[in-house]
């Protein structure tokens, strides 16, 4: 089961994403740890404190997170974890294509149609999250336009296979699939 989140920057994705775990969790499962995939990299002061905000937010759940870093590997790590009863969250998906695109050395849409097969084979629960960058007016730069471009294709891509797609804003969520 895929579950695709989106919504704007402090939309409450992250929140209701997180929320969701608990809908896909059976009280046998309530003593297994749910795994964080984050992709974020702590590269300046600001980020460091989105960083701790969104730890403290899931501290003060009634889940046992387990955290994976995989700012570049986050294939390998849904490859690696996926079991048919694991629960798998990742946030956020334009973090990881941040980094892709401007920090790896490779080649961007091999990397995306292996992340889209691994998605297709992952068995278990998977819920993702995705800042919709798309919404806005074209930006002016080059590399501005190729990120909202490249953002906008990987999220159509990865709703198409989704089960379940909901655009959160204002903390409200609207089922858009599924």
């Amino acid at each position: 089961m895929i579950h695709f989140v989106l919504g704007g920057a402090r939309s409450g994705k992250s929140s209701y994403a997180e929320s969701q775990v608990l809908h896909h969790m059976t009280a046998a499962d309530s003593v297994k740890p749910c795994l964080y995939f984050a992709t974020a990299e702590a590269l300046d002061s600001e980020m460091q404190q989105r960083i701790l905000h969104h730890q403290a937010q899931r501290q003060t759940d009634a889940i046992a997170w387990k955290t994976i870093e995989c700012p570049l590997e986050l294939t390998q790590a849904i490859e690696l974890h996926s079991t048919n009863d694991s629960v798998i969250l990742v946030d956020c998906l334009t973090l990881w294509l941040s980094n892709q695109l401007f920090h790896a050395n490779n080649n961007w849409q091999q990397v995306k149609s292996e992340f889209l097969k691994a998605l297709a084979q992952h068995t278990g629960t998977l819920i993702l999250v995705s800042n919709e960058v798309g919404c806005g007016i074209v930006p002016m730069g080059e590399v501005s336009r190729r990120f909202v471009d490249e953002a906008g294709w990987l999220h159509q891509d990865i709703a198409a296979i989704a089960d379940k797609v909901t655009l959160v804003t204002a903390g409200l969520p609207l089922h858009l699939k599924g």
